[in-house]
């Protein structure tokens, strides 16, 4: 009897692992080599509208089996988790020259398994046949949690580690979403915190913080400041531009004067980095788009798109465009409902804490995109209201002997960061800083002081 159950669980482990062995990348093409494996492909979501989505996981360079699970979601809505994450941010290879990748030095999976995903569907890889297939937060909730059942079916070996969902932009509404869904169901994925990047947490506080951070970064008038603030907010402005699909003169003109001065050579992701000048008139579309890096690439983000377009590459990552004819860094052709801007999200961080889902927020200090302003006042008000005191009093932290932002503790459940000299994408110009970040928050750590 004992021998028959040896044997049938020897059988069931081995079909599980068959499904993970489809998914192994030998290797990408013009990787350096690496001693720990990487995994990609596809996990349907919804068989009836043929939806599935796409992941890129890399497990972690040591230890793999005790490092903690890290699910990536860029934001956008409509970015990809790994054209941004993966290969701008975090992830370990960056593209290099003639189609060539290099190590990234600074890579996530130095501390953690990453599991890149691309949501919602038609977003990177990911797709739905379905062409009148309309997203919103709650489906894109629904089915990353989805996902993730399917996900841990081909890889049953890290159901037990710690698991993470961190993100950044407009995944401010996605991990929190996805966070609270997951307590929701009592689905049991030993999920212990978030971190959440430049996170749009509340409409008008995020965006009407932008004015200010123009201002006081010298790159907008005093007159045309005072417009933003008397005339027509930025928060009325996106309202209009992305939801009512109907500007106003007067919110026009403002808009108008506002981009001029700060003028199209500036990335509003990191408002004191050069531009990859090129892409300089493609910069636009609200959460999303490209970086920028002082001694850094600059033009990242073309090589991106020119690496995972090439054919060999796809297929290396078992991947297949369906619906659109080339990969893009956000999709062109996601519709999404522009009205979940609007959703709050301070209430949904707050159910968290109280279920005891311990949370990180940070911002970039040169981001205008979601100003620290915004972020800052929003995580203190939240600790506020629901009741937290301050364990670390707001202070400088340190990576090696420099200063690497300004922190703040609450009840040692609630953190928030900033990372000096970080963008949107804090872990592309600051790939060192960030490391670090969230080393400390995943071994449960303050983050270091001068010593």
């Amino acid at each position: 009897m004992i021998a028959t159950i040896i044997i049938v669980l020897a059988q069931t482990l081995a079909g599980v692992n068959s499904l993970a062995e489809a998914d192994k990348i030998n290797s990408l093409p013009g990787q350096p080599r690496v001693k720990f494996e990487q995994y990609s492909g596809y996990i349907p979501v919804d068989k009836q509208q043929q939806r599935a989505l796409f992941y890129y996981f890399v497990e972690a360079e040591e230890d793999s089996a005790s490092k903690p699970l890290v699910l990536w979601l860029t934001g956008g809505p409509g970015c990809s988790s790994v054209g941004v994450g993966a290969f701008i941010e975090h992830g370990p290879f960056k593209p290099g020259d003639n189609n060539s990748l290099v190590k990234n030095d600074y890579s996530s999976n130095k501390v953690a398994n990453m599991l890149y995903l691309e949501s919602p569907a038609g977003v990177g890889f990911s797709y739905s046949t379905n062409t009148s297939f309309y997203a919103t937060d709650e489906i894109t909730a629904r089915d990353s949690l989805v996902f993730l059942q399917g996900w841990y079916t081909k890889f049953p070996e890290y159901s037990n580690n710690d698991f993470y969902i961190a993100g950044e932009s407009y995944a401010g509404h996605y991990v929190p979403q996805l966070a609270q869904l997951i307590v929701q169901t009592k689905t049991k994925f030993n999920l212990k915190g978030i971190v959440i990047g430049s996170p749009l947490l509340e409409f008008n506080t995020d965006f009407n913080s932008r004015a200010e951070f123009f201002w006081s970064h010298g790159l907008i008038s005093d007159s045309t400041y005072e417009l933003l603030n008397r005339v027509c907010n930025y928060s009325t402005i996106i309202r209009q531009q992305f939801i009512n699909r109907n500007v106003s003169d007067v919110c026009a003109e403002v808009d108008k004067r506002m981009n001029g001065e700060v003028s199209k050579y500036i990335d509003t992701h990191h408002v004191t980095l050069d531009v990859c000048l090129p892409s300089a008139n493609q910069q636009a579309q609200m959460l999303n788009q490209p970086q920028e890096a002082q001694k850094l690439d600059v033009c990242v983000q073309d090589k991106t798109i020119a690496y995972l377009n090439r054919r060999e590459v796809q297929e290396a990552f078992h991947a297949k465009l369906v619906g659109v004819t080339k990969w893009s860094t956000c999709s062109e052709v996601l519709n999404y409902d522009y009205r979940n801007l609007e959703i709050p999200i301070i209430p949904i961080l707050g159910s968290l804490i109280k279920s005891g889902i311990r949370v990180l927020a940070y911002t970039g200090d040169q981001d205008s995109v979601i100003p620290l302003l915004a972020s800052r006042s929003l995580v203190n008000g939240l600790a506020k209201e629901i009741g937290l005191n301050t364990t670390v009093a707001y202070r400088a932290w340190f990576e090696g002997k420099q200063v690497a932002g300004w922190t703040q503790v609450y009840g040692d459940i609630l953190s928030y960061a900033t990372i000096r000299g970080g963008s949107h994408e804090a872990a592309f110009s600051q790939p060192q800083r960030s490391l670090v970040l969230l080393q400390a928050f995943l071994e449960g750590k303050p983050l270091p002081n001068i010593v």
